[in-house]
């Protein structure tokens, strides 16, 4: 144990634990947790008895479409949100009228905003969407390439190319979506239920998998997300995630359908998500249907919480606060036992980790030391306020909160 830390958080609330300790942190890993910790600190951080827990993770946020609200008028939303989600298509492409303006250079500014917010509120990573299609072409990756070089060490920014429009249907997204993963994004994504045929689905489906096999990298789809039983796509995702070997590597996005299934088909569908180690992100503050999150953590399955969006045209507020997320899935999915808000929790941090296959996001020696100082002393008060963090620790540093909140409302 080194008698030199880096940062030493004092009289820190663990979850679990009843007694007050200390944190040493050196190297950008957590170094010691123990009571009345000896050493000498370049930082020193009083909790003062409030919870110190590992930080808040997003691992889905439409980050090149972030504060496009004021571009675009309500049709969008009337149509996302109403008559059960029957009109989900229609969403998708009304949407679609602010990529005929999508430029790098002023995406980037909304981007920046976002991330600066994410950093205040203790959100320090992020697994982030641009469309790529024949309108947006590349310039939301271009924007968020640029974004996660610069924000390095503050907040990780996965960037997921993402075919918004479709793959069979949307000419020549096959080759956007190459050159995006040649450009340097993070991970393939894609949303075959938005296709014509049940064979373009299927092909959907391949296809992605295919660019991320090529590649190595994980895969994100949007799944059944309509008022549609019908919809099958989050099976035919795990059923590929399978064949390819690619557990743990495949992240479910709102699979909403899953609202409207009968239960014998919901089971077969959780028993395949298990065998795929395969985690559903499900946002039901942005829409009225939302996955099943209670009954599939009932059968064991992986689910946790993500932001969706951020004022643009599907949702109107949003602030990149994962704790404010989970609040409004406490109510949303009637999760309010303190078990349930410890559930909730995790879904904000450890679980979104896994999602996102981040390794060692966990309060521990030897993890990395990715923390919030809260300025509560349990998870209860925590959801209750959903404020920003006293302090934040990211990749081993302190981030200076203050600037990020001054850049932020300027």
């Amino acid at each position: 144990m080194p008698d030199q830390f880096d940062i030493l958080i004092k009289n820190a609330k663990l979850r679990g634990r009843e007694s007050l300790t200390d944190i040493g942190i050196a190297g950008g890993r957590i170094a010691a947790i123990e009571a009345g910790l000896k050493g000498e600190a370049a930082e020193a951080v009083e909790a003062g008895g409030n919870l110190v827990t590992e930080s808040f993770v997003n691992p889905h946020l439409h980050l090149c479409k972030v504060y496009t609200l004021q571009m675009m008028d309500d049709s969008t939303l009337t149509a996302y949100q109403g008559e059960g989600m029957g009109k989900a298509m229609t969403a998708i492409e009304l949407a679609a009228r602010v990529k005929e303006k999508y430029d790098e250079t002023w995406i980037i500014e909304n981007v920046r905003k976002a991330v600066r917010q994410a950093a205040l509120y203790g959100n320090t990573h992020i697994r982030a969407l641009a469309d790529v299609d024949s309108k947006a072409k590349l310039e939301g990756v271009k924007a968020l390439i640029r974004a996660r070089e610069e924000f390095k060490g503050v907040v990780e920014i996965q960037v997921c190319a993402f075919a918004q429009d479709g793959w069979v249907r949307e000419p020549g997204a096959d080759r956007l979506m190459r050159e995006a993963m040649e450009l340097g994004a993070d991970v393939v994504g894609g949303i075959p239920w938005i296709e014509f045929t049940d064979a373009d689905a299927q092909q959907h489906v391949k296809e992605v998998f295919d660019l991320a096999v090529e590649f190595d990298k994980d895969v994100s789809m949007l799944v059944d997300d309509a008022g549609d039983p019908g919809l099958r796509t989050l099976e035919l995702m795990a059923i590929e995630a399978i064949k390819r070997n690619w557990h743990g590597r495949a992240l479910a996005h709102h699979a909403r359908a899953m609202a409207m299934y009968p239960t014998p088909y919901f089971q077969k569908v959780a028993a395949l998500l298990k065998r795929a180690n395969m985690t559903v992100v499900t946002d039901p503050h942005t829409g009225p249907l939302h996955a099943r999150v209670k009954e599939l953590l009932a059968e064991g399955a992986s689910v946790c919480l993500g932001q969706d969006d951020i004022s643009d045209a599907y949702y109107p507020f949003g602030r990149n606060n994962m704790l404010e997320v989970a609040f409004l899935a406490s109510h949303l999915l009637w999760m309010t036992t303190r078990a349930e808000m410890e559930t909730l929790y995790d879904m904000v941090t450890v679980h979104a980790a896994k999602a996102m296959n981040l390794k060692g996001h966990k309060l521990e020696i030897g993890g990395n030391a990715n923390l919030v100082v809260l300025n509560q002393p349990n998870v209860l008060e925590a959801l209750r306020e959903h404020s920003a963090p006293r302090v934040v620790v990211s990749h081993g540093k302190i981030v200076d909160q203050t600037k990020m909140e001054s850049i932020w409302k300027q």
